[in-house]
């Protein structure tokens, strides 16, 4: 099969599907590799290297010429017009908040799956959780900066100092983000509160970090009390395809300190609050309700290095078989199936049509 592979044109994106290394691996399953000129260049990855691994460089216009794109974000209004009927998409999508793309996928009839609804035998998100390992981590990194002054935060250490308390971090979630956000927040010091519905997941927290980490049930109740006395809040809630479930309305934003801070990682789900809207890495924060509020869509993006080498492991065996045989590997493996979102000019992944279905 003929895989093209280009450059992120996404603001502040990049992050390269593939690797020299995983280019290698295509062309010596006899696939032909297209990649875009300095598709990697920006993280180390120059095209010398693409070229050695057997790849062929080419412009836009003949990478997607290719028969599977495979990349890491969602194709932006530029690359949508190359897409064309049959041809196959490989990457994420998050299309439950992004109804006018699905749309425009489904006019094209391309035939997409995602990577964020991929499930393995245990009904995880292989091709999600490195990117949200690291999202995680960047989430206390955000809110630190985020609760400076000059972002309109109310001048606040996450650690504190010695006769002086640390912040406070409540945490929406007990998932890979909210995992890896209580690792940070609580290896700084600050004072930290995570939340979820899961009693096995609470247990888990409790048996890790014991007093250093606070737990409580994810409800109304709790929800209200913790984030109205929060510092930070990480909002880490994840349904595989659908939108993120509405967990702070404005009034629960307004009754937070003056010159709190949000992270809304779910904001490429459509956000946890009624505040949140997406941001860039170019202008990344924004203060409504008194709030710091930073909703950067692609947050890896930021460490795109790092992000691409974890990511690019992850997903080449699942490109290794979708370009061997796209029919037979979403037939053979129900997980994978649950990866395609849009074929034949139609939404396939049940939860996401039902979401869509309310636009």
């Amino acid at each position: 099969m003929r895989i093209g592979i280009p450059r992120e044109i996404k603001d502040h994106e990049y992050r390269v599907a593939a690797t020299p290394a995983g280019v290698a691996a295509m062309i010596a399953a006899g696939h032909e590799v297209r990649v875009e000129t300095a598709a990697g260049a920006a993280i180390g990855f120059d095209d010398a290297a693409y070229q050695r691994a057997g790849a062929l460089l080419a412009d836009a216009a003949n990478v997607y010429a290719a028969d599977l794109i495979f990349k890491v974000k969602e194709p932006q209004p530029a690359e949508l017009a190359r897409l064309r009927d049959g041809q196959w998409l490989f990457c994420y999508l998050h299309l439950a908040a992004a109804p006018d793309l699905a749309r425009e996928l489904m006019a094209r009839r391309v035939r997409a799956v995602a990577f964020e609804t991929v499930l393995d035998a245990r009904q995880r998100t292989p091709l999600l959780a490195p990117m949200s390992e690291i999202a995680g981590r960047l989430a206390i990194q955000a809110g630190m900066r985020g609760l400076e002054m000059k972002h309109g935060g109310r001048g606040v250490l996450l650690s504190g100092v010695p006769g002086v308390p640390p912040a406070r971090v409540v945490i929406l979630g007990g998932g890979m983000v909210g995992a890896n956000a209580a690792r940070l927040a609580v290896g700084v010091g600050a004072d930290v509160i995570l939340l979820d519905r899961d009693a096995e997941r609470l247990r888990h927290f409790d048996d890790l970090y014991g007093g250093e980490l606070g737990t409580r049930f994810s409800n109304p109740a709790n929800l209200a009390e913790c984030v109205a006395h929060a510092d930070l809040v990480v909002g880490a809630a994840y349904v595989p395809g659908r939108r993120a479930p509405r967990l702070l309305p404005r009034e629960l934003i307004r009754a937070m300190p003056r010159g709190a801070a949000l992270v809304d990682v779910s904001i490429d789900q459509g956000g946890i609050a009624e505040t949140s809207r997406p941001t860039t890495h170019s202008a990344p924060y924004y203060v409504e309700e008194g709030v710091v509020h930073y909703c950067v869509a692609n947050m890896p993006g930021a460490v795109s290095r790092t992000a691409t080498l974890a990511l690019a492991e992850a997903t080449l065996p699942y490109l290794l078989k979708l370009a061997a045989d796209p029919d037979a590997a979403l037939a053979t493996d129900a997980g994978f199936a649950a990866g395609l979102n849009v074929s034949g000019g139609a939404i396939v992944h049940p939860g996401l049509a039902a979401d869509l279905s309310k636009c």
